[in-house]
């Protein structure tokens, strides 16, 4: 068995795409939570939110190490396939909490219990959830959400009904996202005895709740345009991309519900990377251009 920690191991690890498009989501409500920048606050919570994002993952793929050798797409692995030890990853995952949770604290304490909760909720509650019940996918998108929350107490040190805005926003967001991922990987995950889509089969139950969430996804987030919540607001601008962005969102889950091909899901997936990616960017760039 290999101890040596070498750079590819340590970004499979952490599963470092994903770490990046976490921290990102923090990053751009920061901006929108802000009026001046202060730069020191702005570095702990982009490097607190790698360790904190990188403890969960690493904890996940200790949990799941045994099953992730029965999946296709995870058996590749540091963990299975024994590139590092499993106390070595303990260490990793162990060390990067307790920096990101200073980092976090340095900043303020609602964003440090925030991150706290994060790793609690992902690592001790949804991940031995995924064995039991779909109900794991609504646990999993409370931590899930958090990161765009994050970023405006950050900025705030508030949280107001802005932040609780920007968690829905997400949290809404994350059932056509994963269910989709569960949609296609449903015979991968059924190896590992993972239940993640909320019936249990690729059936038009399951395709209706997508699309509903899918729908409720975006009428959170033109809900700033109708000045309710408080210093988040959208422009007539912002508002117009955002449904135009929707409309694509809710068009290829409805896809999906009429044509359950692995293939629709797939673009459904991908769709819904794209649209949070581009509502966040509208967000912050209507922010700009309004000040």
């Amino acid at each position: 068995m290999s101890t040596n920690i070498t750079i590819p191991i340590i970004k499979e690890l952490i599963k470092f795409r994903l770490t990046l498009s976490v921290v990102f989501s923090s990053f751009i409500s920061y901006f929108l939570g802000t009026n001046s920048i202060d730069y020191m606050t702005l570095l702990l919570l982009i490097f607190g939110g790698i360790f904190i994002v990188s403890s969960s993952n690493i904890f996940n793929q200790i949990i799941e190490k045994d099953l992730d050798k029965l999946m296709s797409r995870t058996m590749n692995r540091p963990l299975p396939k024994n590139e590092i030890t499993q106390n070595t990853a303990l260490f990793l995952a162990i060390s990067s909490a307790l920096i990101g949770l200073t980092f976090m604290y340095l900043i303020n304490i609602n964003v440090a219990i925030l991150a706290a909760l994060s790793i609690f909720l992902y690592t001790a509650v949804y991940t031995p959830m995924k064995l039991i019940s779909p109900l794991s996918v609504f646990v999993g998108a409370i931590p899930g959400a958090f990161p765009f929350m994050i970023g405006w107490v950050a900025a705030t040190n508030q949280i107001g009904v802005e932040a609780i805005t920007l968690f829905l926003m997400q949290f809404f967001w994350q059932f056509p996202h994963f269910w989709s991922i569960g949609w296609a990987q449903s015979t991968d995950y059924k190896k590992a005895g993972f239940k993640m889509l909320p019936t249990g089969r690729k059936d038009k139950s399951t395709s209706a709740q997508i699309l509903f969430y899918s729908i409720w996804a975006v009428l959170v987030s033109i809900v700033p345009f109708f000045g309710i919540t408080g210093e988040l607001q959208l422009s007539y601008i912002g508002l117009t991309v955002v449904i135009l962005l929707g409309i694509i969102l809710i068009y290829k889950s409805y896809i999906l519900f009429l044509d359950g091909k692995n293939e629709n899901a797939k673009k459904l997936m991908f769709t819904s990377v794209i649209y949070l990616t581009c509502v966040q960017l509208t967000f912050l760039l209507d922010k700009i251009f309004l000040l």
